[in-house]
């Protein structure tokens, strides 16, 4: 719970960067970066607001809007918000790339310098391939003990973080420069090339 709500934390203050929010604005926005699978709800926005707010990294505000004459609660990020909002981003080690908290920090890469992106990104990839080789060595052990589905939902388990331990390093590869080539593992000395009569 309590890394839960340091991820909403993170992310409110994010959102907050773009300029004030309210709260059910917040609660969309959140929820589109959060995914399907981890739709927040009121009951958690809200509390994390309240603590946000007496820690004075947000301020609230009322407003009107011309669809409504009646007054809504706004938040904005307080000078305090935003340098918590960079102390956080700057932090490097294993909540950075643990699954709670990576998608997060990734939405908000374009606010952060390259190498702590790059040691980010590289802490997730590690963290995968060791997850990667655990999956895998269960998957050869139990395969035989289990049924079709059972085998078959971990073999999708496998492809899954497989597909993301190649997102990564391509990533990693963008973020260091390297030519498309090389990421591709092609030579382009070698790789054809389209003639004017393929136009």
């Amino acid at each position: 719970m309590a890394r839960r709500a340091e991820t909403i934390e993170l992310a409110v203050l994010g959102l907050l960067h773009e300029g004030p929010m309210h709260g059910y604005e917040l609660r969309k926005r959140l929820n589109l970066m959060l995914g399907w699978g981890r739709v927040l709800s009121y009951g958690s926005l809200y509390p994390a607001l309240k603590k946000m707010l007496r820690a004075n990294l947000i301020e609230e505000a009322t407003a009107t809007t011309p669809v409504s004459r009646r007054p809504r609660i706004v938040y904005d990020v307080t000078d305090a918000g935003h340098t918590e909002f960079e102390r956080l981003m700057s932090e490097v080690g294993p909540t950075a790339w643990e699954d709670d908290n990576f998608d997060i920090r990734f939405a908000f890469f374009g606010r952060t310098d390259m190498e702590i992106r790059l040691r980010v990104l590289e802490g997730r990839r590690t963290r995968l391939q060791e997850r990667l080789a655990r999956v895998q060595s269960d998957l050869e052990r139990t395969q035989a003990e289990v049924n079709r589905y059972a085998a078959e939902l971990q073999r999708h388990g496998v492809e899954s973080v497989e597909r993301e331990v190649r997102w990564l390093s391509d990533l990693i590869s963008a973020e260091r420069g390297e030519p498309l080539s090389r990421r591709l593992g092609t030579n382009p000395s070698t790789t054809p090339t389209r003639s004017s009569t393929d136009r």
